[in-house]
């Protein structure tokens, strides 16, 4: 599934909102750190609330993302490769 991530930087903040074809889902607790970043995509399911933890490391214009499910599914982390649009 295809992804867009809108994301601003203020000093150690990053805030900003993840869009893809179930619309626009607005990130929280989002740090920047050098390099590193981390936000939070919290989510309600069917009544069930669960967050998507993000943590990437910066480089030129990619972002390589690990994402891990807290409080929802069971599932082992997911690795990618975000890319700046042109």
């Amino acid at each position: 599934m295809e992804q867009t991530f809108n994301l601003k930087q203020d000093g150690a903040k990053l805030t900003g909102t993840i869009s893809s074809p179930r619309g626009d889902q607005e990130i929280s607790e989002g740090k920047v750190d050098g390099d590193n970043i981390s936000f939070v995509m919290a989510l309600n399911f069917n009544g069930n609330s669960f967050k998507i933890n993000y943590k990437g490391k910066v480089s030129g214009d990619e972002i390589k993302f690990s994402r891990s499910f807290e409080g929802g599914p069971d599932r082992p982390p997911v690795e990618f490769t975000a890319k700046k649009a042109n």
